[in-house]
């Protein structure tokens, strides 16, 4: 065998290895979970992504809420639009966008009526008792309230049943929230 052969060999070795390791300990945590919480451990692991620590949902490098996406519009224009840097707002530790003038005075007005429902959580997974962060494409305008939802499974559900979703996401809101950082 040439040395450049073995050195191959022995660099693919040294990344098998690892992907041994790897391949055990994932295997060690998820067989440590127990067999109860093996389903909602895999229903929520791409929750466990999405999941944020601040009050309102916004992009951690920009520093938008809703991805700069304008919230009076979905009242307004009845579909998301994209704010734009010159209608800007801060408002709850975050910048908003708006897309003209008249949706940024709207909202600094009245905030709690335009801004996203429980900072702009996903009420179904909050209803379920964590938060997930909405997705500004899946939303929803109901009892004159904005809400995001991180599936458009969760927004056909919670269209269904509102109350239901409603008065348990609101129930366990209250807890969630001061976990939340500020």
């Amino acid at each position: 065998m040439t040395a450049e052969r073995q050195e191959i060999n022995g660099i693919w070795h040294a990344v098998e290895f690892r992907r041994g390791i790897a391949l055990f300990t994932f295997l060690a945590g998820f067989l440590s979970a127990g067999p109860d919480s093996l389903g909602e451990w895999a229903g929520s692991a791409s929750a466990a992504r999405a999941a944020t620590t601040e009050r309102v949902v916004a992009n951690r490098f920009s520093g938008l809420a809703i991805e700069g996406y304008d919230p009076v519009a979905y009242f307004v224009d009845a579909r998301p639009v994209r704010g734009l840097a010159e209608f800007e707002a801060a408002q709850a530790g975050v910048v908003w966008r708006f897309h003209n003038e008249g949706n940024r005075a709207s909202f600094i007005a009245r905030p709690d009526i335009y801004g996203p429902q429980f900072g702009g959580y996903d009420p179904v997974d909050l209803a379920r008792g964590v938060t997930v962060a909405g997705n500004p494409m899946f939303w929803l305008v109901s009892g004159e309230r904005l809400y995001l939802f991180a599936r458009e499974t969760h927004r056909d559900a919670f269209a269904a049943h509102p109350k239901a979703f409603l008065q348990r996401a609101t129930s366990r809101w209250p807890a969630l929230e001061e976990g939340l950082a500020q």
